[in-house]
């Protein structure tokens, strides 16, 4: 049996029955890790060596959770949302609440999308951005599942089609494949056949938003916090000003730990605050966002594991070998081992190089395209990512939907992405790998 294949369905399996990410991404990798002939010691050794590579991202987030709440105690946030309140009780109607609805959906679309290319600090505007918002979402009666897919497709979205921030990066992986594979092509040919793949993210958010459009109840409850500094104009320029300096520094350095360790001393250097209040914020803050680094650590280990294997080569030969002579099998095949393994490793930039390797010499033996191989290769790598348990682009919309403890990561965030982003991707995927 295929290691990569057991230990990606043991992974989702347990994940799906609510155990924690984190030890279902352990079990996972000690399965598929024994199937493959390796011992358990063996398996422990590659996971934990593994871990080391998710240690720089891991602090990241930890540091931008700590600087979130930091910014949300400035009361920046509850100010906006306060106002927004305040407006919605003045007008009561129907038009109102739906203005106000679409509104909200269109600003986080937006925040979300600028996040991985204007202004690229991922993952980071949720927990300063969302918490303050769920006693309003909870007031016009949003369903979280829609803001889920919403926020899910404003981090995957954009890497694939748009050739800046982290798109470039991840099309830049694309045509390393290419180069590691023996082919040559120009980084300006990776967009434009990744068209078509990312208009099945496009579909899939409308369809999402039909059918989430009904309203349902949640409970207004406090979100853990200390409270609010005493809001004033010098306040809440200090918040803007951390975050000036937080996307600043991040840009010139390249580092999303310096960047917010830039606003987190922006706040400490003010002397606005008192320091011992400031420290405790920061704590809770870290705490916040440390749960989503442990499951990137955990992620990269069982990546580690899943390449430890060797798995992945012959998976793909044993399609190759039996559909060869059938092109649309092929394609849907090839689409089916990115998803796999996408899912599992919770990471299409990491799932780019393990794919191309194989898939480019395949994809020209059996007479693909160009385009229709950069196609597939590229739908192969975003697949998962939107629904996958360890993937970022999920822990983050449930981090901050979560804040008050009424939304599941697995049911109310993987689950809603996967079927409303992924499924639509892949269907794109399959005709763009069959037609360009």
């Amino acid at each position: 049996m295929n290691a990569v294949l057991i230990a990606v369905f043991i992974m989702i399996l347990l994940s799906l029955f609510r155990l924690n990410v984190v030890l279902a991404l352990f079990i996972g990798a000690l399965a598929g890790g024994m199937v493959a002939g390796m011992g358990y010691g063996e398996v422990i050794t590659v996971f934990t060596e593994g871990i080391v590579g998710g240690a720089e991202i891991a602090l990241s987030y930890a540091l931008l959770g700590g600087f979130a709440a930091l910014i949300a105690y400035s009361g920046i946030t509850e100010v906006l949302v306060g106002f927004i309140i305040m407006a919605l009780k003045k007008e009561q109607s129907r038009k109102a609440r739906i203005i106000a609805k679409v509104s909200i959906i269109i600003a986080l679309l937006a925040v979300s999308i600028m996040s991985q290319n204007l202004i690229p600090v991922h993952i980071a505007f949720i927990p300063i951005l969302i918490p303050p918002l769920l006693s309003l979402m909870n007031e016009l009666g949003f369903d979280r599942r829609l803001i889920a897919v919403v926020l899910t497709f404003g981090l995957t979205f954009p890497y694939v089609l748009f050739p800046i921030g982290f798109g470039q990066i991840f099309q830049n992986t694309i045509v390393t494949g290419f180069e590691s594979a023996g082919m040559e092509i120009a980084f300006g040919e990776v967009a434009p056949a990744l068209i078509i793949p990312a208009s099945g993210f496009v579909v899939g958010l409308f369809l999402a938003l039909f059918y989430y459009r009904k309203n349902r109840r949640y409970e207004t409850r406090d979100i853990a916090s200390e409270g609010v500094a005493e809001v004033s104009v010098k306040t809440v320029s200090i918040a803007v000003a951390a975050i000036i300096a937080t996307f600043g520094i991040q840009i010139l350095t390249d580092s999303m730990i310096f960047g917010a360790l830039a606003g987190i001393m922006v706040f400490f250097l003010s002397f606005q605050f008192k320091w011992s209040r400031l420290d405790n914020e920061l704590v809770n803050g870290i705490k916040m966002m440390a749960y989503i680094g442990i499951v990137m650590l955990a992620a990269n280990g069982f990546a580690a594991v899943i390449s430890e294997t060797g798995h992945v080569s012959p998976l793909v030969d044993g399609i190759a070998n039996i559909l060869s002579d059938q092109k649309i099998l092929v394609v849907i095949s090839m689409l089916f081992v990115g998803l796999v393994v996408t899912m599992g490793i919770g990471s299409s930039f990491a799932t780019i190089p393990i794919i191309a390797s194989i898939f480019i010499p395949m994809g020209m033996e059996l007479g693909l395209s160009i385009p229709a191989i950069i196609a597939i290769i590229g739908t192969a790598g975003a697949l998962g990512d939107a629904g996958s348990p360890a993937s970022d682009s999920t822990l983050g919309p449930t981090a901050g939907l979560a804040a008050d403890g009424q939304h599941n990561h697995i049911w109310d965030t993987c689950v809603p992405t996967f079927i409303f982003l992924n499924i639509p991707v892949l269907i794109a995927g399959f005709f763009a790998g069959m037609i360009l």
